[in-house]
């Protein structure tokens, strides 16, 4: 038994992570601040953008934007000279008080990746255990229990607020002035980069919970031999900076000329090209406030979820905007998996191991290879022991750092 195995040190460090992880969960639940309750029923389209935008924690263009309507639109008007109806502006309300964040998922997302680099630094081998014992190391239980939590706790039962996807797009979405402060959703996506730094995109790979509800479903005993086949690191990719690039396009209204413009209520999967932003009518996030009045949030959705227990990530891999960052800060990651080639033979276990392209890259050693997860599969596989989770700084001879 796996438990049987540790050290009286490891034992010290799963208490002492238990006890650290649980502290920083108490202490956001304790600093949680209460949410100031504001009744939709109270607003009327009698008042103008301006009087309203204030009670529901956004700015004029980013209320502007929800009701269909141009940013640059006056906003002293009342909103029934503007064309709006009741009907809408209860629908806009509703979904700007959905993005109010909530501040203990930040320290979840905390204690979630806590949790993983330490079991993939000092928990997941025990220690003097010899190679031949390896697939004894680094048992999928605790993996799973961190992906469960992601999914219930960060994921249902907070809310889809904050997430890595949204701290990425907000940053850029406030330049446009759809959000008050620049500087406040810089803050929240310097947060979650850090989260990637500490350990190799632990964020995206340990606490997501989207990316864990993927994990979860790839990690079905199902379709094996479909998963033996991997999409292209190069595909992926170019899709997935393609879409980033179009993102800050439409954004800014560099194409289209419509800086800021969203038509939110459509079921007409076209205007996806008329968006703000690329990611909103595919925002997967959704799911946890079970708001897919989008057609296309729906439909991203399923496609998502039908294609995860045979294709590792594919809305990380393809659209994640987040995804995309994180991949370039993982040549700062100060924990990582990295391969000693004094012991390498070039098996390809570690390789066959990775449900991504990430170890072949890894083996390779090429400086943008694909994103790696932090999963731990490739972590037992190897035979020569030449392949660990360990910190960049430590200079070790013919230490193969991608």
């Amino acid at each position: 038994m796996y438990l049987a195995q540790l050290s009286k040190t490891q034992y010290c460090w799963l208490i002492g992570t238990l006890i650290v992880a649980v502290g920083i969960v108490a202490v956001g639940w304790i600093s949680e601040p209460k949410r100031e309750s504001v009744a939709v029923a109270s607003l009327t389209v009698e008042m103008s953008i301006r009087e309203i935008a204030p009670k529901l924690g956004a700015t004029g263009k980013a209320l502007a934007r929800e009701l269909g309507l141009p940013v640059e639109v006056p906003k002293a008007k009342p909103l029934r000279k503007l064309g709006v109806v009741q009907d809408e502006l209860d629908h806009a309300a509703e979904h700007l008080l959905s993005h109010r964040p909530s501040r203990l998922k930040y320290y979840v997302f905390a204690a979630l990746v806590l949790w993983g680099l330490v079991f993939l630094v000092r928990l997941g081998r025990p220690d003097g255990s010899p190679v031949s014992e390896r697939r004894t190391w680094y048992p999928r239980a605790p993996y799973i229990l961190a992906l469960l939590v992601a999914v219930l706790v960060c994921g249902f039962m907070l809310g889809k607020s904050p997430n890595p996807m949204e701290g990425a797009v907000k940053v850029f979405k406030s330049m446009v002035g759809l959000y008050p402060s620049v500087w406040e959703k810089a803050a929240a996506l310097l947060f979650f980069v850090v989260l990637a730094i500490v350990g190799n995109k632990l964020v995206c790979g340990w606490a997501c919970p989207f990316g864990a509800l993927q994990e979860l479903l790839y990690s079905l005993p199902i379709l094996r031999r479909i998963k033996r086949r991997k999409v292209p690191f190069l595909v992926s990719n170019v899709v997935r900076s393609g879409l980033f690039l179009l993102m800050l396009l439409l954004l800014f209204g560099i194409v289209g000329g419509r800086k800021g413009f969203v038509i939110y209520h459509s079921m007409n999967p076209f205007n996806l090209f008329d968006l703000d932003f690329i990611y909103h009518a595919v925002n997967p996030f959704n799911l946890f406030n079970l708001d897919f009045e989008i057609l296309s949030i729906l439909i991203a959705i399923v496609v998502v979820l039908v294609l995860a227990p045979a294709m590792y990530r594919p809305f990380c891999q393809f659209i994640c905007p987040f995804g995309f960052i994180s991949w370039f800060v993982e040549r700062l990651s100060l924990m990582r998996v990295r391969v000693n080639r004094d012991l390498c033979t070039d098996c390809g276990a570690c390789v066959r191991a990775c449900p991504s392209s990430a170890a072949k890259s890894k083996v390779k050693g090429g400086l943008f290879g694909a994103d790696c997860y932090s999963c731990a599969r490739c972590l037992n596989a190897c035979p020569d022991d030449a392949i660990a989770y360990r910190c960049m700084l430590q200079n070790e001879r013919n230490q193969i750092d991608p």
